[in-house]
C-alpha cells in the first residue's frame, strides 16, 4: 500500500508530536522526521505543511516538509499569522495601556497587522471606551469596541477574522475565552478548562493551539500575559514602531532625531497639540529609557 501525502496546518505541537489539520475534518498526528533536527529547524504551530499519512484509521503521520513561512512570531512562537487581535477591557480591569503600547511595538516589529478589542463595553462608563478607540485610530490602528458577554459587535470581529489565521492575545480577565466561545463554543470552554487547570498546577505548560473557527479560519489563543519585555532593539530603533510618529518626523530639525530630548521636534509639538496621545508618547519614552538602561549594562 502507497502512502499517501497532504498538506496541512500544524495546530498544535506537544510531547514530540505534532497535530496537522487538514484544512477539512481530519487531525493527523505526525511526527517530525529527523532531517529537520539535523537542520535545525523546528517546526512551529501554524506551519503548513507536507506529511506523509502512515495510518489513516489511527491517523497518524509524519511531517516530511515545512512549506515556505509567511513570518514567524518568537512570542508566542508561531507561523504564517495573518493578523493578531489583541484584547483588553474597557472596564473591570481597567486598559494597562502600557501593556498594549508594548504589544504593538512586537507586532509592528514582525510586521503583523494588528487590530485592537476594547471589551466589556457593557462595563464601561459611557464615553470611556469611545476616548480608548480614538486614541489608537488617531495612532492608526483599527479598533473594535465589543461586549463579548452579551454578543455586541462580536459580528463585525467574527467578519475581520474569516478566512485568516489571527493571534488572538491580551492581559487574562478581559474576556478572551468569552469572545473566543462566541466563535467556537469547544474551543472556548477548552480553554476555560485548560486556564482552571493553570491556576491549580503551578508547573503547567501552556500550549499554544490553533483552533478552527471554520473553513480556512484559525485563531490561536496565547496565554494570557501580564508583562512584556521590548528588548533586542537599539533605543533609536524605537520611534520607527510608533506609526503615528512618521507623519510629525519631517517637522523635526534633525535627521534621525529620537523626538526626546531634541529642542525642535515635530513630534514633540504634536504631542503639545493632542495630535499624537499623551499616554502613548509617555510609553515611548518609558521604552526608550528601558532600551538605553539596558544597553548600558
Amino acid at each position: 500500500m502507497t502512502e499517501e501525502s497532504k498538506t496541512g496546518k500544524i495546530i498544535k505541537g506537544i510531547a514530540g508530536f505534532y497535530y496537522v489539520h487538514d484544512g477539512k475534518k481530519d487531525v493527523y498526528a505526525c511526527k517530525a522526521k529527523g532531517i529537520f533536527r539535523n537542520r535545525k529547524i523546528k517546526p512551529l504551530v501554524g506551519d503548513d505543511v507536507r506529511f506523509t499519512v502512515l495510518d489513516e484509521t489511527d491517523k497518524e503521520g509524519n511531517v516530511e516538509e515545512i512549506l515556505p513561512r509567511k513570518n514567524a512570531l518568537i512570542r508566542p512562537a508561531v507561523a504564517n499569522v495573518d493578523q493578531a487581535l489583541v484584547v483588553f477591557a474597557a472596564a473591570e480591569p481597567e486598559p494597562n495601556l502600557n501593556l498594549l503600547d508594548r504589544f504593538l511595538v512586537m507586532m509592528e516589529r514582525a510586521g503583523v497587522p494588528v487590530t485592537i478589542c476594547f471589551n466589556k463595553l457593557d462595563l464601561c462608563p459611557e464615553g470611556k471606551a469611545e476616548a480608548y478607540q480614538k486614541l489608537y485610530q488617531d495612532a492608526g490602528y483599527p479598533v473594535e469596541l465589543i461586549s463579548a458577554r452579551d454578543g455586541w459587535g462580536v459580528e463585525r470581529v467574527r467578519e475581520l477574522i474569516r478566512g485568516k489565521t489571527t493571534v488572538l492575545a491580551g492581559p487574562s480577565g478581559v474576556g478572551k475565552s468569552s469572545l473566543t466561545n462566541r466563535f467556537q463554543p469547544e474551543a472556548g470552554m477548552e480553554i476555560g478548562a485548560v486556564s482552571e487547570k493553570i491556576k491549580r498546577g503551578k508547573h503547567t505548560t501552556r500550549h499554544s493551539q490553533l483552533f478552527l473557527v471554520e473553513e480556512d479560519t484559525f485563531m490561536l489563543d496565547t496565554p494570557g500575559f501580564s508583562s512584556m519585555y521590548v528588548d533586542d532593539m537599539e533605543p533609536e530603533d524605537l520611534k520607527d514602531y510608533f506609526p503615528e510618529f512618521a507623519l510629525y518626523a519631517a517637522d523635526c530639525r534633525f535627521l534621525g532625531c529620537v523626538h526626546i530630548g531634541e529642542k525642535v521636534c515635530g513630534v514633540k509639538a504634536a504631542v503639545e497639540e493632542g495630535k499624537i496621545g499623551g499616554s502613548r508618547y509617555e510609553d515611548y519614552r518609558l521604552l526608550y529609557q528601558e532600551l538605553k538602561e539596558k544597553r548600558r549594562y
